[in-house]
């Protein structure tokens, strides 16, 4: 007979989560997540789920990406649904602001002498745009490891061809086929 992972075998090999062997794993490479032109400087945010990490991408008024947590950090929110403004996300429910390194920048509910935003970081991933591919970086190095050299991202625009279909299994099953 064929040869079956156990239930256990199968969860190691395939949960991706933060904490999780495989997660772990992955987190250590750079991992192709967005195309560069779904995202405009100041335009709407894109919803990004990756690694079993609810994420949000936007593109700053200096054309810079970001990737944070979904999550406000303050009442949970979606930060979804804010504002993409002045190189930054600012929430919609109490509108705490948010660079592309997950820092706080504004706090309008706190007094202008108040130093509390320099306490509040967001979860962020460092983003680079490289062969008509946005990467993402989830792991612990820091730096960051190089991009990797691949050949599809050393030729021109018009020598390559990149799509996206949604795929309904885990990552293994994609691997394998």
């Amino acid at each position: 007979g064929a040869d079956v992972l156990s239930k256990q075998d199968n969860d190691y090999l395939c949960r991706v989560s933060a904490g999780t062997p495989m997660g772990t794993l992955l987190r250590q490479y750079w991992l192709p997540v967005l195309f560069p032109y779904e995202l405009e400087p100041d335009g709407a945010p894109l919803r990004i789920r990756l690694l079993g990490e609810d994420l949000v991408a936007w593109r700053g008024t200096d054309g810079q990406v970001g990737v944070m947590q979904n999550a406000c950090p303050h009442r949970g929110a979606s930060m979804f649904f804010g504002r993409n403004e002045e190189n930054g996300l600012r929430c919609v429910y109490h509108g705490w602001k948010f660079d592309i390194d997950g820092s706080c920048t504004d706090m309008p509910n706190e007094p202008a002498e108040s130093n509390f935003k320099h306490k509040i970081r967001a979860a962020s991933y460092p983003v680079l745009e490289h062969g008509g591919v946005g990467w993402i970086y989830m792991g612990p190095e820091s730096p960051a490891p190089p991009l990797p050299d691949l050949e599809f991202a050393r030729v021109s625009d018009d020598q390559r061809f990149l799509w996206k279909r949604v795929q309904t299994c885990n990552w293994v099953q994609a691997m394998e086929g």
